[in-house]
């Protein structure tokens, strides 16, 4: 693919959703500042109510977003490429659930849920990660992604069940765990953003140097090997990368599942196959599917808000089943 087909068929595409999903972002919303009133507000005509909810509320939470969306999607398409599975996703092979079951012992454990910085999501999603790919490489499951969807489930629920118990276990951090167990971007800010923004810098730089080695085993270890990559240390720089990202992802928002999904099965139905385009697409679509997410949950259930979590798993649902599909095992 030439690089004006590239701009054509995955950059231009993939920007302008961004660009509408952040429109939308700043101009709706489940309170009483409607579109007209936001769009003013935004070409510097507005009432106090009106900048106040679109700057102060609204523009942050974008921008969170933006963050959760851009570290999500590119995970996914790394930890996708690593297992060579369309279905490694980090919140259904438990990587996001990792995260957030590390965060909730450090709340059990007496911190509290402003204090608990991201290196403890890190740590979390690492050995997520590490368990994710540790099933992939087990025999007759990471070629098969049903079975390999099916071990991450058992993951994922382990570790609820985990969560479960020390909600039920200890009163005072009911209310914090709750966060941890959801995912939502409602409430956050951009002292919780530069909290993690090193972090997720870090994984992003992390993921587009594993993108050559990554590319070169999606032919097998024996051709990366020939190639002169070294199999083990570039799955292990692509297990930090997206330790790093869905660690920083899930200390701001909580666990967010099937964006890393989503993401690159749209990013490699407009630029194929190939990781480099991959990743450079799925930091736009990311976003854009957060984002998008996130103004769906503030409209459903006005004048409430469904939690971001549940909408991206509604959202997610169908193209797991599309995959699932796709990739169907012979009948028994």
């Amino acid at each position: 693919m030439t690089f004006r087909s590239l701009l054509l068929r995955g950059l231009l595409p993939a920007g302008a959703i961004l660009l509408l999903a952040v429109l939308a972002s700043l101009l709706l919303g489940a309170g009483d500042v409607g579109p007209s009133r936001a769009l003013s507000t935004l070409l510097g005509d507005g009432d106090s109510d009106s900048r106040f909810t679109v700057f102060h509320l609204r523009a942050p939470r974008t921008a969170v977003a933006l963050a959760v969306g851009l570290a999500l999607g590119v995970a996914g398409t790394v930890l996708q490429a690593a297992a060579r599975n369309p279905l490694a996703e980090p919140g259904l092979l438990g990587v996001s659930t990792g995260a957030s079951f590390a965060v909730v012992i450090a709340i059990v454990l007496g911190a509290s849920a402003a204090s608990v910085g991201p290196y403890v999501a890190v740590l979390g999603a690492g050995a997520g990660c590490l368990l994710a790919l540790g099933a992939a490489r087990l025999r007759g499951t990471g070629d098969d992604p049903v079975r390999l969807v099916l071990a991450g489930a058992a993951l994922s629920g382990l570790m609820n069940a985990g969560s479960s118990v020390l909600l039920l276990s200890d009163a005072r951090a009911a209310d914090e765990i709750r966060f941890w167990t959801i995912g939502s971007v409602a409430g956050r800010g951009t002292d919780q953003l530069l909290a993690v923004l090193p972090v997720l810098l870090l994984g992003l730089v992390l993921a587009l140097l594993s993108g050559p080695a990554l590319t070169a085993l999606s032919l097998g270890d024996d051709v990366a090997t020939g190639l002169g990559h070294k199999p083990r240390r570039a799955r292990a720089l692509a297990v930090t990368a997206v330790a790093l990202l869905v660690g920083a992802a899930t200390a701001i928002a909580g666990p967010v599942s099937f964006v890393g999904l989503v993401v690159p099965f749209a990013a490699r139905a407009l630029v194929g196959p190939d990781l480099r385009r991959l990743l450079v697409v799925s930091a736009l679509l990311g976003p854009a599917v957060v984002l998008l997410a996130d103004v769906a949950s503030r409209l459903v259930a006005r004048p409430y808000e469904m939690p971001l979590g549940v909408m991206t798993a509604l959202c997610g649902a169908p193209v797991l089943v599309a995959v699932v599909r796709s990739h169907r095992m012979p009948a028994l």
